[in-house]
C-alpha cells in the first residue's frame, strides 16, 4: 500500500492510530531520505501530544530496530546482559558496573551515549582514559567482546540508524520528554545487540529527565513491556536523582571514583546501586550465589583487572587506572563554602549538572569539545551538618571566564537549615514482569 508523510501525520495529529504497515513505511522511508526531517518533526510532535497505542509502539520499535544491522552474539555461551540508564549527574554507574558482572561470567555488550543536557555521558567520561576508543565497527565491537565478555562503546551507524536521526532531531524540536519516543528510542538500540537480559535504571528527581515518580514509573513499565514482548527478559529500578550520585560529577573525577568501586572504596550510594545492579544482571545472566560472587570479584581484584584489561583492549593507557592521579586534572580549583552553619536540605542535582557542563565538562553545543579535567567533588550532601566556611564543593576548571559566570548558579545548589531533612531512599521501586 503507497503512503504519504502528510496523510500519516494529519492522521496522527487528528488521535488517529497508525497500522504496522504505515509504520514500517514511514521509518523505512525516513532512513532512507525519503520522509523529510521537517515532517518527522511534526510526526515527533503528534505523537508527543497524543502518544502511542501498545500496537503502534510495538511496531514502531520494531521498526527502528530493524532499520540496520541486528548484532548476533550466539556464538558467545555466556548470556548476554546489558543495562541503560536515563541520565543523571554523577551518574558513573555503568563503568564500575560492567567490568564487575564481567568478572562473575555474564558477557555485557555495553552501548552507551554522549552527555546530554546537564546529563553526563559514559563515553564521555570513558575517553578521559588517554587512548580510550569508544567507536568501534561491529567486528571490533564483537572481538573484545569474545575475548573479554565486556565491551563499552557508542552506537555503530549500522545499529538503529533510524533511531540516530530521529534523536537527533527530538533534541532541537522540543520533543525529548515523550515516553513513547524515548522508550522506542532505547529499546530499539537494545534489542538490537541481541540481548538475554536487560536492566534499566529509570531516574526522578530534580536531576532527571523524568522530574514526577508517576512519569518514571510510566517510562519504567513501557520498557519493560517492550522488552519482554521481544522475549529479552527486562527489570527497571526507579532511583532518585535529587542530588548527585556519589561526590564526583565531571569526566575524569568520575572515572577516579569509578575505579573507587572497583577497589572496594568507593561512596556508599554508588556502591549500594553497584551493587544492586550488578546482583540483579547476574540474575539476568542465571548466574547463582550473586552477592557473594560480586563481592569476591571486587576483593580479589578480578572487576578492576577486568576494567584494566577491556581498557587495553580499546587502545586506553593502563596506567592511569593504576594511578588515577595521572588522570586530567583542570589546572585552577575554586571553593564553594558554606554560608552559615546548619544541616544540608537542598543538594540540586540540576542546579550542579548544569553548571559543571557551563564550566567545560560537558556540551552547550554538538561541537563542543569537553574538557576531561574540569569537575565538581561534592563535599556535603544532605542531611551533613556543616558550619560556615566549611567547603560545600571543590571545583576544577580551566577557563577564568566561564567560572565566574557560574560560581553563584553552582553556590544556589545548596539549601543550609536549622533542622535537618531526612534521607532519600536511593531505591525507590522495581519493576519486572511480574509487577504490572
Amino acid at each position: 500500500m503507497a503512503y504519504t508523510a502528510v496523510e500519516l501525520i494529519e492522521q496522527k495529529r487528528d488521535g488517529g492510530v497508525l497500522s504496522r504497515e504505515a509504520i514500517d513505511w514511514l521509518i523505512s522511508a525516513y532512513t532512507a531520505g525519503n520522509v523529510a526531517d521537517y515532517q518527522m518533526a511534526a510526526m515527533a510532535m503528534a505523537i508527543f501530544f497524543n502518544g502511542m497505542s501498545p500496537e503502534e509502539l510495538a511496531a514502531w520499535t520494531k521498526a527502528m530496530l530493524h532499520s540496520g544491522d541486528v548484532m548476533d552474539f550466539s556464538e558467545i555461551p555466556a548470556r548476554k546482559v546489558d543495562k541503560h540508564s536515563t541520565g543523571g549527574v554523577g551518574d558513573k554507574i555503568s563503568i564500575p558496573l560492567a567490568p564487575l558482572v564481567a568478572a562473575c561470567d555474564v558477557a555485557v555488550p555495553m552501548m552507551s551515549g554522549r552527555g546530554l543536557g546537564h546529563t553526563g555521558g559514559t563515553l564521555d567520561k570513558l575517553e578521559s582514559i588517554p587512548g580510550f576508543v569508544t567507536e568501534l565497527n561491529p567486528e571490533r565491537f564483537t572481538e573484545i567482546l569474545t575475548e573479554h565478555g565486556l565491551v563499552l562503546a557508542g552506537q555503530s551507524e549500522s545499529l538503529a540508524p533510524a533511531d540516530q536521526k530521529l534523536y537527533a532531531l527530538r533534541d532541537v524540536t522540543g520533543t525529548v520528554p515523550s515516553i513513547p519516543l524515548i522508550a522506542s528510542s532505547i529499546m530499539s538500540k537494545k534489542l538490537a545487540e541481541g540481548l538475554d537480559g536487560l536492566l534499566l535504571d529509570v531516574k526522578t528527581g530534580a536531576g532527571a529527565l523524568m522530574k514526577e515518580i508517576d512519569r518514571s514509573r510510566d517510562l519504567a513499565r513501557t520498557m519493560v513491556g517492550i522488552g519482554e514482548s521481544h522475549g529479552v527478559n527486562t527489570i527497571a529500578f526507579i532511583t532518585s536523582m535529587e542530588q548527585p550520585l556519589g561526590n564526583e560529577v565531571g569526566n575524569a573525577n568520575e572515572i577516579r571514583e569509578s575505579i573507587d568501586v572497583l577497589r572496594g572504596e568507593g561512596p556508599d550510594d554508588v556502591t549500594q546501586l553497584t551493587m544492586t545492579f550488578a546482583e540483579a544482571m547476574l540474575i539476568l545472566g542465571g548466574v547463582d550465589r550473586g552477592r557473594e560472587r560480586l563481592r569476591q570479584a571486587i576483593e580479589s581484584g578480578a572487576a578492576l583487572d577486568k576494567f584494566i584489561d577491556v581498557t587495553i583492549a580499546h587502545g586506553g593507557d593502563p596506567k592511569v587506572i593504576e594511578d588515577t592521579s595521572l588522570l586530567a586534572r583542570s589546572p585552577h580549583e575554586a571553593v564553594i563554602a558554606a554560608p552559615h552553619d546548619g544541616y544540608v536540605t537542598r543538594c540540586d542535582a540540576l542546579t550542579i549538572g548544569s553548571a559543571t557542563v557551563r564550566i567545560g565538562a560537558g556540551r552547550a553545543d554538538k561541537d563542543d569539545v569537553i574538557d576531561p579535567g574540569v569537575g565538581v567533588s561534592v563535599l556535603a550532601k544532605l542531611g551533613d551538618r556543616v558550619s560556615a566556611g566549611d567547603p560545600l564543593a571543590r571545583v576544577r576548571y580551566a577557563d577564568e571566564s566561564r567560572w565566574a559566570a557560574q560560581r553563584g548558579h553552582l553556590a544556589s545548589a545548596w539549601e543550609i537549615s536549622e533542622d535537618p531533612v531526612p534521607p532519600l531512599p536511593l531505591v525507590v521501586e522495581r519493576i519486572d514482569a511480574t509487577t504490572f
